[in-house]
């Protein structure tokens, strides 16, 4: 019986045993889940990570340990993954996406320990968390398409749907977790992934197969510099952009700011140009001739940069205001604005995997199109409540966004991916998954400085009127009321007391009466203060994300409907015959 049973197990885990698929879908599915809360649970988190290490992220010189600490992770998965799906293509899936879990472990236990405080201990995470970020490339780049392997055609749509709503909807657990988390212990906030990490690094070497088609080449180096350095320079001037340069209250003036952004675009351009005449690329850029990959991918960009925005907004929204007025100190701000953006995190989970069986049948082009409308409509309806809303309408219009994303996400990925040959597949997911990380990226400094320029409007006025008003002299207010707004939205984003966190320093608080010093740092000035002006903004960000997803909306319907690329009987599809077995439905 013994022996019996350990046959049966043998052959679970053989790739040609009928449940295989079952068992790549389950680990890969925790894959995407670990990365993408990884991805999000620090940002919530940010407060008890620097109170830990002694570090005060709001003094200018601290500014750039914050940025690293929001964006190293994303800004290099961004980077990577399509390096990493393309080594995929040439050495296997499965071997780079297993090595992925080692990587992504290591660096787990490595952000346990960190041994140092102040700017040392930042450095130590900042640097731990690029290399577990390499690891999550890994992981992320593959994943898709070791699904889209394991899986027949018909049953795609439903595996890609759970994978990718876990992905998506992982980064707003993340808020969740990291709340929890950051209230017992912030060492908690890596400790979590370490036996998850262990467990399917096991899991994965046992379990995991090469079932795909290769594509054996020479690894593209000259590819890889330039889509890395272009990719990076682009992602970190636009980052850069949102702090305050000279007079402005933006950084997209700085000379270095925008050098960064122009070389970037530029490295790009380059390497698209040397793509195109490289034996061996490391993205097939004809690819984009392919008329549901090329639009899939733009309908991708444009929802990941959309709901990234709306991700941050909506926590500045909570923490800055909403939560101070109904009571909650700001430090317990971050625990429960994870806890009140739970029906976005629902919608995904609910409408991803249905849409995903269902676009397997009808195909992708009426679910994502109706879906990322559907978000549009949700973009425009936060506009109409109030800045202080009745939270059940806020709860159904967030719910309601999460189910257009997930509408949207699952079969548009499905539809990308069965539209390439099975042998470039990981260097698709790749793309994919860059464009999708990318957009990630660029939200935070779009909407960041979107948000800014509606507040460098009307702030000011309103910042001089209510500190007056409580005692502050004149010059005081006016040197308070001329500081860039950047730093009143990094105070509430992290759980800081806004005002206490810009007077403090000054010192200005201990001249103040009891009653206005209580007053000013108490937990309805700021929120009462920045309302309207956080409206104005709010109208700026929401309607720029509303015409992205309309965008969004129309690539998807140029995307085209149900279809599945039909491989030749040549081994390798020559790249310039593939714009020709797409069929319009």
């Amino acid at each position: 019986m013994a022996e019996k049973a350990t046959r049966e197990r043998g052959a679970l885990f053989s790739k040609d045993h009928p449940k295989y698929k079952w068992i790549a879908l389950s680990n890969t599915t925790l894959g995407m889940l670990m990365v993408t809360v990884n991805s999000s649970i620090v940002l919530i988190s940010l407060p008890a990570i620097f109170k830990g290490i002694q570090l005060n992220p709001l003094e200018p010189g601290n500014v750039s340990y914050l940025l690293w600490m929001l964006m190293g992770f994303i800004l290099v998965t961004a980077v990577l993954v399509m390096t990493f799906g393309r080594l995929g293509d040439i050495y296997g899936r499965v071997k780079i996406y297993n090595y992925g879990f080692v990587i992504f472990t290591i660096a787990a236990i490595a952000l346990v320990f960190d041994p140092f405080l102040s700017g040392q201990g930042a450095l130590w995470l900042i640097g731990w968390r690029v290399v577990q970020a390499v690891g999550g490339a890994m992981i992320f780049a593959n994943s898709t398409a070791i699904l889209t392997d394991a899986f027949p055609a018909n049953k795609r749509g439903m595996a890609i749907g759970i994978n990718q709503i876990a992905a998506i909807a992982g980064s707003f657990l993340g808020l969740l977790i990291g709340g929890v988390l950051a209230e017992i212990d912030w060492h908690a906030i890596f400790v979590v992934s370490v036996p998850f990490g262990i467990l399917g690094t096991i899991w994965s070497f046992k379990s995991l197969h090469e079932v795909g088609t290769r594509n054996p080449g020479k690894v593209d180096i000259p590819g890889n510099v330039l889509f890395a350095v272009g990719l990076i320079s682009l992602l970190t001037g636009i980052t850069y952009g949102i702090q305050p340069y000279g007079d402005s209250s933006t950084g997209w003036l700085n000379p270095w700011v925008l050098g960064s952004i122009i070389g970037g675009i530029a490295l790009l351009v380059v390497f698209v140009i040397v793509e195109l005449h490289h034996k061996d690329p490391l993205f097939n850029v004809r690819l984009f001739a392919i008329k549901a990959f090329a639009w899939g991918n733009l309908a991708g960009l444009m929802a990941a940069i959309s709901r990234g925005g709306l991700q941050f907004m909506l926590i500045i929204w909570l923490q800055g205001i909403w939560l101070p007025l109904h009571g909650y100190s700001y430090e317990s701000t971050p625990l429960w604005a994870g806890i009140y953006l739970l029906p976005l995190t629902i919608g995904f989970l609910v409408s991803g995997p249905i849409s995903g069986i269902l676009s397997d049948k009808f195909g992708a082009r009426t679910f994502a199109v109706g879906g990322l409308l559907l978000v549009a409509a949700t973009f425009i309806a936060l506009l109409l409540i109030p800045v202080n809303f009745d939270y059940g309408i806020f709860a159904v219009l967030t719910f309601l966004n999460g189910v257009g994303s997930g509408m949207f996400a699952a079969p548009n990925r499905t539809a990308i991916m069965n539209s390439v040959p099975a042998n470039q597949r990981g260097a698709a997911s790749g793309m994919t998954g860059t464009f999708q990380n990318a957009g990630n990226s660029l939200s935070i400094g779009i909407f960041f400085s979107l948000m800014i320029a509606g507040l460098a409007n009307t702030l000011p006025n309103a910042m001089f009127s209510g500190l007056t008003t409580h005692g502050i002299s004149t010059t005081v207010a006016n040197q308070i009321a001329a500081t860039p707004p950047v730093g009143s939205l990094f105070a509430a984003f992290l759980g800081y007391n806004p005002i206490e966190s810009i007077l403090g320093p000054t010192g200005v608080l201990n001249s103040l009466s009891a009653a206005n010093s209580s007053a000013l740092t108490g937990q309805t000035f700021f929120p009462q203060l920045i309302s309207d002006p956080f409206h104005s903004g709010l109208i700026i960000v929401f309607t720029a994300a509303a015409i992205l997803s309309l965008i969004g909306a129309v690539a998807s319907f140029f995307a085209g409907g149900k279809y599945m690329h039909t491989e030749t009987p040549i081994e390798q599809p020559q790249p310039q015959d593939l714009a020709a077995e797409l069929s319009d439905v």
